[in-house]
């Protein structure tokens, strides 16, 4: 069963590693040209009027989380109906998750944008006209999300990868319209986004209900079942409300404090992290459904095998992608945007170390939401990720620089990650000191090594990245060197052994 698992998700992660590699490319020229065509100001209005609707997504973040949990849960036990059932009480689920949706942001969202943010009067038309359209784009992938959990349940990764390759190449699409038409480019933009958000929903009803039985809505009316999943995704509400609302609240007391033009800074340094981290995501989502099935099945040692495995390895490959950026922020934003804010360089470096950790803690998710006790769990994620907006607000209050505000959101994401350790172990039962020891202090001595290393090449042989074949070489011999440092100071002789095995299989 275990090799099996492994191909299966050898095989996932390489079709999403496509996807990836296609997607990254696309939408970093993407954002280039759309925060160019809109200008910094525009740009910094989209990002944060479609924050405020963002926020309310707390409430459907809870009910993904349940419905991946639910289906992977009723697959392992090859129970079709059963995973039909949960299919169809969550479409339910969701149907009212957009109505609170709609009720709140058409009330409390809208006095929020017209009476509390700092928009230039002139533009507050057009925040108003995009606001709409995000809010509609917003309703389409609440309905999308059973349909994403059933593809991510199933493990059909060639599809996901198909189809967010297609969604990225008509957002370049959207970019070709934008220059071409001289209408209000801001309000285009929101327009043609609502209407690639509606294809995409589309293409996933389509696939699904053709390839898989259980994704044929029938109206059930199960009490236990709903009641099951809201109980489950009302403990997950308190999490996700507060990690989201730490994102955006954040990005709100940014904006009172010093306007819209930061949120410009932190939109590019949230694409710049979410191109790299999009291949670290795309790992745990091979990953992932296995996690929560081993737990489901009872096999409990390969449960956290995988557990480990995965929060390592996704490290590793952030760092091998995040090194080179580190080093090279400032020409790097420059070569891509040409028109680089104040203070970018600093948030996008701290907004890669939060990922870093963020890559730790990804598979931890999963596996405490396998367990479905999670009650003390999202309370304590809540209560840390809260933290970050009174800090956040005293900062900016008593004029420290907003780099400080981005330095304590990675501070307390490291103290999350201690906090999500503490609990799997409540869960799991595994060897502290082990984990810690031979994972964990492994990993910052990689970390140190590769990019002490780096960082003296680069001004002993380099002297300075200023042009962008420099730029590539550096890059290739951060690559050789992370992976050779990872090989021989990160990894286990048995791994050593599985990837030397790998390769001669593919090789002979």
């Amino acid at each position: 069963m275990k090799t099996t698992s492994n191909q299966r998700i050898a095989k996932n992660t390489f079709f999403l590693y496509i996807r990836m590699a296609i997607t990254m490319v696309v939408s970093l020229y993407t954002s280039r040209v759309v925060l160019n065509t809109l200008g910094v100001e525009d740009f910094g209005i989209y990002n944060l009027v479609g924050g405020i609707v963002v926020l309310f997504s707390f409430i459907n973040s809870g009910m993904t989380a349940a419905t991946q949990r639910f289906l992977n849960f009723e697959m392992a036990k090859n129970s079709t109906k059963a995973v039909q059932r949960v299919f169809s009480v969550s479409m339910n689920a969701h149907f009212l998750i957009i109505g609170v949706i709609l009720f709140l942001s058409e009330t409390v969202g809208l006095w929020f944008l017209n009476y509390k943010l700092n928009i230039p009067a002139e533009r507050m038309y057009a925040a108003n006209v995009v606001y709409q359209f995000s809010l509609l784009s917003f309703c389409f992938s609440v309905l999308k999300v059973p349909y994403n959990a059933s593809v991510i349940a199933y493990e059909k990764m060639s599809f996901y990868a198909w189809i967010s390759i297609i969604e990225v190449i008509l957002k370049l699409v959207i970019v070709f319209l934008l220059v071409l038409f001289f209408y209000d480019k801001l309000i285009l933009y929101s327009i043609l986004v609502f209407a690639v958000s509606v294809i995409i929903f589309l293409a996933y009803r389509f696939f699904c209900r053709r390839l898989f039985e259980s994704c044929k809505y029938k109206f059930i009316k199960d009490k236990t079942l709903f009641k099951e999943l809201i109980s489950f995704s009302g403990w997950s509400l308190f999490g996700h409300m507060a990690l989201i609302g730490s994102n955006q609240g954040v990005s709100f007391i940014l904006n009172i404090f010093l306007g819209v033009t930061i949120n410009a800074t932190m939109g590019i340094a949230s694409q710049v992290n979410t191109a790299i981290y999009g291949f670290v995501s795309n790992f745990q989502i091979a990953f992932n459904p296995q996690i929560v099935k081993t737990y489901a099945s009872g096999n409990i040692e390969e449960h956290k095998n995988l557990l480990f495995q995965a929060s390592k390895f996704s490290y590793y490959l952030l760092l091998i992608l995040a090194v080179p950026i580190l080093l090279n922020t400032e020409y790097i934003l420059t070569l891509w945007l040409k028109i680089v804010p104040d203070f970018a360089v600093e948030f996008t470096q701290l907004i890669v170390l939060f990922s870093l950790v963020d890559a730790l803690a990804g598979p931890f998710w999963s596996s405490i939401n396998a367990t479905g006790k999670i009650k003390k769990y999202q309370l304590g994620v809540a209560l840390i990720l809260f933290m970050n907006l009174p800090i956040a607000y005293l900062l900016l209050y008593f004029n420290y620089s907003p780099i400080y505000v981005i330095i304590a959101k990675v501070a307390i994401n490291i103290l999350l990650f201690l906090f999500r350790l503490v609990i799997s172990h409540r869960y799991l039962h595994f060897n502290y000191s082990k984990v810690l020891i031979q994972i964990y202090l492994k990993l910052i001595w990689v970390s140190v090594i590769t990019i002490g290393l780096l960082y003296l090449i680069r001004e002993k042989v380099f002297l300075s990245i200023q042009n962008w074949y420099s730029l590539i070489l550096f890059s290739i011999l951060c690559l050789i060197i992370s992976v050779s440092v990872i090989y021989i100071v990160g990894i286990t002789k048995r791994e050593k052994s599985y990837i030397l095995n790998f390769v001669r299989n593919k090789m002979y």
